[in-house]
């Protein structure tokens, strides 16, 4: 899994040149979802098809993408049959992920969010379980999960362990301090996304900002940096070829421990 990884949500006929675009600058990991209402997955599959024909290999690229449920769906343009078991949801999801994506396999296959009650969710799982089992998934995840007990309880009833969690990065859930602990002892990888949107307060304190000119960075280059060095993998966004590139160039430097500490104390 890269450091850093691309986000496709809320592009729609933007979706194939964004996607293109951030692959072709050195994004190698890109995050979408089975969810017409906020995603443009077959714009996404267009995308990497353009780099893949350019020369890009598959291998390359880490590629994850989201089983949504029914109440995270347009009605009007649900990507499965609204009636069938929650299984062949996820079965007629899953397939309808490699068809838009235009791949066999994929690197990772996330829960959107748990689903209304615990039984629900395992049945999910396990059906996800299986298309890992088949070789079509290489991970499981789980998003939009803010309860410790639920992570808890997904872990230690599944026989699949999740790889990846990735949540909005907030004040609300005071970052998911305990989560992320959780994460770390289980090898979980965490993702943050809307890291910048939600954290204006944290991009203008003085720190951040005192740390930026020293580095000869931006704010939101300094925050990105401070997380990949705690192992946290944000998502990123952006629209913007300059934005995306900044994104990239946070590995040409490096905070130390005590600037690390400092910035953890604003979380």
């Amino acid at each position: 899994m890269p450091q850093i990884i691309y986000g496709t949500a809320w592009k729609q006929e933007r979706t194939a040149a964004l996607v293109e675009q951030a692959i072709s600058l050195g994004f190698r990991g890109i995050d979408t979802g089975c969810q017409p209402k906020h995603y443009h997955e077959a714009g996404v599959g267009a995308g990497i098809a353009v780099c893949l024909n350019k020369g890009l290999e598959r291998s390359e690229l880490y590629l994850q993408t989201k089983f949504t449920s029914l109440n995270g769906q347009d009605p009007l343009r649900i990507p499965y049959d609204a009636k069938a078991s929650l299984a062949e949801q996820v079965a007629q999801s899953f397939q309808a992920s490699l068809k838009n994506l235009q791949t066999p396999y994929l690197d990772c296959l996330v829960l959107h969010s748990p689903m209304p009650n615990p039984q629900q969710t395992l049945a999910v799982w396990q059906a996800m379980t299986d298309i890992f089992h088949s070789g079509a998934a290489r991970q499981l995840g789980i998003s939009n999960c803010y309860k410790l007990q639920d992570l808890e309880a997904l872990y230690h009833a599944s026989e699949i362990k999740p790889a990846v969690l990735q949540n909005r990065f907030y004040a609300d859930s005071q970052y998911d301090r305990g989560i992320r602990d959780f994460c770390r002892q289980h090898g979980i990888a965490y993702q943050s996304f809307w890291t910048l949107s939600a954290n204006p307060h944290i991009l203008a304190d003085t720190l951040l900002q005192t740390l930026a000119k020293q580095y000869q960075r931006n704010a939101a280059q300094v925050l990105f940096r401070y997380l990949t060095q705690i192992g946290i993998v944000p998502l990123t966004g952006t629209a913007s070829a300059k934005h995306m590139a900044e994104d990239l160039a946070i590995f040409e430097f490096e905070l130390t421990g005590d600037e690390c500490a400092a910035l953890g104390a604003l979380l």
